[in-house]
């Protein structure tokens, strides 16, 4: 605060000091609309163009894919209630998380979720490297691996730059960006539209195809942004209302997601070179290529700013003595290991596909629990609790509460139960998938089971919970 009363802790292009500690009520200046356009400029991005081509790569017939996209869409209505804890709360997801798992066992999903954001991260950053090069290419350049290490070592440095400033700054940033990417995307539409032809485009997928269709949307939509949620409402004040907070992350998430893979699987029946990041301009006119590969590439750095700003804090909540900003170079640092083997090494749509059919394994169950303590609590948390090294209602047995690590570990069993990896790195083919045909419902089994043991374990001791809580809230 200055000495006229403003608040200056919240700005873009500043350094944000905070943590996973609470944010003061006075230093939250964040609106719902903010919380909109934040996850609105994250989604209008390319990779959503080419999950929208993969569907049809799969076998689908235009109406499945958009059968598909419309279903698997209504999933971000979870990253719309994974947003509701930050502005009680006043801190970041995985600190939320301490709430049903205890400061301690809180540990395992946080490190789950650390390799999933860094996971996320990788990705990002190996299709700026391929939309590089390929721009490289177009010029008439030849890329060996020596400036292919060139282009990784200065895609982490450019990507580390918005994390670091903190969530001012990237609320800012995907703010404007949204607005350039809108453009684009009318561009785009105006171009692919008079092309499609489905005359002559017959092709049909299994139910079994299908779901694991509908499992990629989810994965890479709104189930798999839960973990992220309440990183960026926290911002916002407690007065907030819960249907403000959710209608701005869903919508803002939603809209953009759906629009962008509509036209990304029209655009499969203009050209199936869509699939590949690089090749998406090949659907549209040739002189579009430099606009839109110069546009994606910020448009990829600015996705990533979020995986990278939500791994730096998780990590804090994990319980790793080391700033927000230490954090983010921790995390920069091994995103860009990875990326260089992944680009010399790997094969990266098949180990894309893989990451996303297997996080929900986990993602899934987490959020259902999330979701019935929130419930159970009322929406009401003993902040201090959530931040504090040892004690408090959350601390339970040393930092675990055995209730919730054993539902985690119930749900991620009975996820797997219903996983159809037989194609993917590791190679896994469950029994009830085997059963119906190599279908995939993990995700839906996941949450519900995860979130039901929960329910029927805890619902007694969160009530007591609630009202120790409510005691040392009078006390203080």
């Amino acid at each position: 605060m200055t000495n006229s009363g403003v608040d200056t802790s919240y700005e873009a292009f500043k350094v944000e000091q905070r943590g996973i500690d609470l944010v003061p009520d006075n230093e939250r200046s964040m609106r719902p609309w903010n919380l909109f356009w934040l996850w609105a400029g994250a989604i209008w991005n390319v990779e959503f163009l080419v999950y929208g081509a993969l569907l049809v790569s799969f076998g689908f017939s235009f109406g499945q894919a958009v059968l598909a996209i419309l279903v698997g869409n209504l999933a971000y209505a979870f990253l719309g209630l994974a947003s509701l804890q930050g502005p009680e709360a006043g801190t970041t997801a995985f600190a939320v998380s301490r709430a049903p798992f205890g400061r301690n066992a809180n540990r395992v999903p946080s490190l789950f979720n650390w390799l999933t954001q860094v996971g996320f991260e990788v990705e990002g950053l190996v299709i700026i490297v391929a939309v590089t090069v390929a721009m490289f290419h177009r010029g008439g350049v030849g890329v060996g691996s020596g400036l292919k290490v060139v282009f990784i070592v200065a895609a982490v440095l450019l990507q580390f730059i918005v994390p670091f400033l903190g969530h001012a700054t990237i609320t800012r940033v995907l703010k404007n960006l949204s607005y350039v990417f809108i453009v684009v995307f009318v561009v785009m539409a105006i171009l692919v539209i008079p092309k499609v032809n489905l005359a002559h485009f017959h092709q049909h997928a299994t139910w079994a195809i299908w779901t694991t269709g509908l499992l990629l949307v989810i994965s890479a939509g709104g189930l798999g942004w839960t973990e992220n949620g309440n990183d960026y409402s926290r911002y916002l004040p407690r007065s907030t209302p819960a249907r403000q907070t959710f209608w701005a992350a869903t919508l803002g998430a939603a809209i953009p997601s759906i629009l962008l893979e509509l036209l990304g699987a029209a655009a499969f029946v203009v050209s199936p070179h869509i699939t590949q990041v690089t090749a998406v301009p090949s659907s549209f006119a040739s002189w579009f290529f430099w606009p839109f590969l110069l546009l994606a590439l910020p448009q990829l750095f600015a996705i990533n700013s979020l995986d990278l700003y939500s791994s730096g804090v998780t990590l804090q909540a994990m319980g790793i003595p080391v700033r927000r900003v230490g954090a983010v170079v921790i995390d920069t640092v091994v995103a860009g290991a990875v990326t260089a083997l992944v680009v010399f090494k790997g094969k990266f749509y098949n180990d894309l596909a893989g990451f996303l059919l297997y996080i929900v394994v986990w993602v899934g169950p987490w959020f259902g629990i999330l979701a019935v303590d929130w419930f159970l609590r009322r929406g009401r948390y003993d902040r201090a609790a959530l931040v504090a090294d040892r004690g408090g209602v959350y601390w339970r047995n040393g930092g675990v509460n055995w209730r919730a690590l054993v539902s985690l570990l119930i749900g991620m069993a009975a996820a797997m139960m219903w996983v159809d990896g037989q194609f993917y790195v590791p190679s896994y083919n469950s029994p009830i998938s085997r059963a119906t045909g190599g279908s995939d419902l993990s995700w839906l089994v996941g949450t519900l089971v995860g979130g039901g043991v929960y329910w029927a374990l805890s619902a007694r001791s969160i009530r007591r919970e609630q009202e120790q809580s409510n005691l040392l809230a009078e006390v203080r």
